[in-house]
């Protein structure tokens, strides 16, 4: 393990909402030597799966309502940190090793004292615990193979701040970040520097400055000034970076409004959320987000009514043309392998559902159903099991006494089960439901009786699903 990655660095803070993809990738580029991602809460993250994008060239971790919560990609490889809440040691080793692989290290968050960090015994909460500090940390240094660090808040004396640093760095942590305020004081309140220098000097290890964001650090030299009176190894931004985070910048910071367009590339560029893009770009517009300029941006609700906000159209239009050519490109080639074998007696494919690839209101199950009404067959049969080392699900649907089921497993049974209706669809050469799938036939869709739901039931019927000329196509796996 190596200890010095944290030496004389300067660094992005994590911060809750602006510590995302397209923020972490702009700092890099302005020079910032390593980025935290926003405080990440160890029970969500235990849910995720680890999934590559192709499209985007990302690894993306996806919760059970497939939202991305953590996007990384190579270019930040060897550079991002990440950070989670945390107040259970073997909850906080299962994330950790979910993400190891993608990330440079990983920090567990004891500073922030907020409450939706608090509660649970996390963020703060911890420092009142020394015991289950020990224990978090102890064992995820002993349980992944990359750098542990922390991040904390100073305690109400010099001495039990002290006492508390030299408990953590027992543990084998790689180097502690150090806000140097206590935990009910705000950036209102002077950072202590006095503080951060007597942890520097008690320590063998690195130790990071932050909190000098209002006091000391306005421009790229001031970090050195913050630094040196802190008498620390290393600085951490939060503030100053998200206000302009260009001040990573040795020859000097750019204006804000070059920044914000800079911003909007990345975010475009890795999808990001369009609320998480609004919120980051309108702490950079500051005390402007009531100007007519600021009230335009923030009454826009996806990227690109942002990019028109910014006359940034054209990179739009363009960017999405390609990141749409790449994907067509990509299921064009997944098509050409995906092709299905007979194992035993079950028709297999290596198929995933991916839910953002169809409407909400559709699903492959639908239409399985619909198309076995059409042929007047038995409605299909779905048979799950569950694996036991790691509870994912495999389902295999018979229909017209043939099987069939996906070669992969999936995290949830609906999952599965759809996973299931795909491969027997393409082994039928049967339409699926897929956006932007030609001529699928889909119309006079059944509407629902008043009720508000995210997905229609598979057993309701759609009316006039297929054509005459696809009921009678062969089967793939016979041609």
């Amino acid at each position: 393990r190596i200890l010095n990655i944290f030496a004389h660095k300067t660094v992005l803070a994590p911060m809750v909402r602006v510590g995302t993809l397209p923020m972490r990738l702009l700092a890099l580029d302005y020079g910032a030597d390593i980025v935290y991602c926003e405080e990440l809460i160890d029970i969500k993250m235990a849910q995720c799966e680890r999934v590559v994008n192709d499209v985007l060239g990302t690894v993306d971790f996806v919760a059970p309502d497939e939202r991305v919560m953590f996007r990384t990609c190579s270019e930040e490889k060897g550079r991002v940190v990440f950070q989670m809440g945390t107040a259970d040691p073997e909850r906080a080793l299962v994330v950790a090793k979910l993400v190891e692989n993608d990330v440079a290290a990983v920090d567990v968050n004891m500073g922030c004292p907020k409450e939706y960090s608090t509660k649970g015994g996390m963020g703060s909460a911890l420092l009142s615990d020394p015991e289950k500090i020990e224990s978090i940390l102890s064992t995820l240094v002993k349980g992944i193979s990359k750098p542990v660090t922390c991040k904390i808040r100073i305690l109400p004396t010099l001495e039990d701040t002290v006492n508390l640093v030299k408990r953590i760095e027992r543990t084998g942590v790689a180097a502690i970040a150090v806000h140097g305020r206590m935990r009910e004081e705000r950036p209102r309140h002077p950072v202590h520097c006095d503080y951060i220098q007597a942890v520097a000097e008690s320590v063998s290890i690195p130790v990071i400055a932050n909190g000098g964001s209002s006091d000391m650090v306005k421009t790229f030299e001031d970090m050195e000034k913050f630094r040196a009176a802190a008498g620390a190894s290393s600085v951490m931004l939060a503030r100053a970076a998200m206000w302009n985070p260009s001040i990573f910048r040795q020859q000097g910071a750019l204006s804000v409004e070059e920044v914000m367009e800079d911003y909007i590339r990345y975010a475009v560029r890795y999808d990001n959320n369009p609320f998480n893009t609004k919120y980051c770009l309108c702490q950079m517009l500051r005390d402007r987000v009531e100007s007519p300029f600021g009230k335009r941006l923030h009454a826009a609700q996806t990227n690109e009514e942002i990019c028109e906000v910014f006359g940034m159209t054209d990179f739009y239009n363009k960017t999405k043309a390609e990141l749409e050519a790449r994907k067509a490109a990509l299921q064009t080639n997944g098509d050409q392998s995906e092709q299905p074998k007979l194992e035993d007696d079950v028709i297999t494919m290596p198929v995933r559902f991916e839910r953002r690839d169809y409407p909400p209101q559709i699903t492959p199950k639908m239409y399985l159903l619909e198309w076995s009404r059409k042929e007047k067959l038995d409605q299909p049969v779905y048979e799950t099991e569950q694996r036991t080392q790691d509870r994912a699900f495999q389902s295999t649907v018979i229909i017209d006494n043939k099987k069939y089921r996906s070669a992969l497993w999936e995290k949830s049974k609906k999952f599965a089960e759809q996973a299931a209706a795909i491969v027997c669809l393409r082994t039928l050469g049967l339409p699926e439901g897929r956006i932007g799938e030609e001529h699928s036939g889909l119309v006079n869709k059944r509407k629902r009786d008043d009720r508000k739901c995210a997905a229609l039931d598979d057993n309701e019927s759609c009316k006039e699903i297929f054509s005459d000329s696809q009921l009678s196509k062969p089967c793939k796996l016979h041609n």
